[in-house]
């Protein structure tokens, strides 16, 4: 409730985007938590932010718990925040009852999972395994124009020194997740803890339509080159073919129509899809057939198309052993065991680039998230942090 002031409008919403001063303070309360769970804290070249309670073994593999304390705009209080909060929980749980695994474990605070800010997500763990280039932080920019590089810089990080957040895979022995389950499943079922099997993959597509602007009075229907009207064919024709895939869904989530005016036809269309899957068959298939679809309705109507990429991930199964200690950890909770994929996409999708992941869902009320509403019992957090120090005990072990 603490960390779910920081940021907040007076609607309720909560807005921390990255390099920000709202996420800066929202990291330095969660540093002072870790603190104060006796771990050794750290933040890399990207901003992650570590607590480390070391093992037996030092040199030991460690068990990474992590999640996010960004969030979108107008946002709500669980996202992400649940997952470092419960983490930090378990290793406060762990310190007070004296508790000590052959392996260190840590709890970690990604930056930058949502990618609400520069349009394209995940850059923290993308950083620790690797995989994110310096091109990236130059070309990625926000709504006026900075590149991620130019935040990093204002919030006084060195951008040039992001291979230094890469992380050697031979320290990490497993990566878990907990995170509210952003949906109506659990809830549903009358649960308050699922166990993760899988992540979607996801693509991010940009399309610009370039056509003519002119009078709506005066210019002849078939005289127009009509953007707008192009781009609403190709929502319809997205919406129908994720209808006719499994699991799959897609989203128009941003439209941006120049000049504007209620009396002119407009001369320029931005707007971003977001399409969605369990199979990465299916996300090809789908983004080409949209490929293929926008192509012959430009040249149809004779309007310029550019269709970009901002955000490509595939999906993810989670580690069966995982699953399985994940599994006995909810039965000797006294829980029913649950198993459900995830819709969204989370940090532990791009960590498992590096190691064997895991996932907790806990159930949210009416299914609502990226929204002031979202809200998760106190209840539902305990039980799916009696999940997570189970399962973390067990790996560390």
């Amino acid at each position: 409730m603490h960390l779910g002031k920081i940021g907040r409008n007076e609607a309720g919403g909560i807005t921390r985007l990255s390099f920000t001063p709202e996420e800066k303070e929202a990291k330095a309360f969660v540093a002072d938590l870790m603190e104060q769970a006796s771990l050794a804290v750290d933040e890399d070249a990207m901003g992650n932010l570590f607590g480390r309670r070391e093992g037996r073994n030092p040199q030991a593999p460690a068990v990474l718990i992590g999640s996010h304390v960004d969030s979108v705009v107008n946002g709500g209080m669980f996202d992400g925040t649940a997952g470092v909060l419960s983490g930090i929980e378990v290793l406060h749980t762990l310190q007070e009852h004296g508790w000590q695994g052959s392996h260190p474990v840590e709890v970690v605070a990604f930056t930058d999972e949502e990618g609400a800010r520069f349009s394209t997500g995940m850059l923290g763990s993308q950083a620790l395994v690797g995989q994110l280039t310096q091109e990236a932080l130059d070309s990625h920019k926000d709504a006026d124009g900075m590149s991620v590089a130019e935040a990093m810089k204002e919030a006084g990080y060195d951008p040039l020194k992001l291979r230094e957040a890469k992380r050697d895979p031979s320290t990490v022995k497993a990566y878990l997740e907990l995170h509210i389950e952003q949906g109506k499943v659990l809830e549903s079922q009358g649960l308050s803890v699922g166990v993760v099997t899988g992540i979607v993959g996801l693509r991010w597509l940009h399309l610009t339509l370039k056509g003519e602007a002119g009078h709506a009075g005066t210019t002849p229907m078939k005289l127009r080159r009509d953007p707008l009207a192009a781009a609403s064919v190709v929502m319809a024709y997205l919406e129908d073919t994720v209808k006719g895939e499994a699991d799959t869904v897609g989203t128009v989530g941003q439209l941006r129509v120049r000049p504007g005016g209620i009396n002119i036809i407009p001369g320029e269309v931005e707007l971003t899809m977001d399409i969605r899957s369990l199979s990465r068959a299916t996300l090809d298939k789908v983004e080409q057939a949209l490929r293929q679809f926008i192509d012959d309705i430009c040249q149809e109507r004779k309007v310029h198309c550019a269709l970009d990429v901002l955000h490509r991930l595939e999906p993810v199964s989670c580690s069966p052993g995982i699953v399985d200690t994940i599994e006995n950890a909810v039965k000797e909770t006294g829980l029913d065991l649950f198993h459900l994929a995830s819709g969204a996409g989370h940090d532990a999708m791009v960590m498992a680039r590096m190691t064997d992941v895991g996932m907790i869902f806990v159930r949210s009320k009416d299914g609502v998230s990226h929204n002031p509403k979202e809200w998760t019992e106190k209840d539902d957090l305990g039980d799916g942090a009696d999940v997570l120090l189970k399962t973390v005990t067990a790996l560390a072990r």
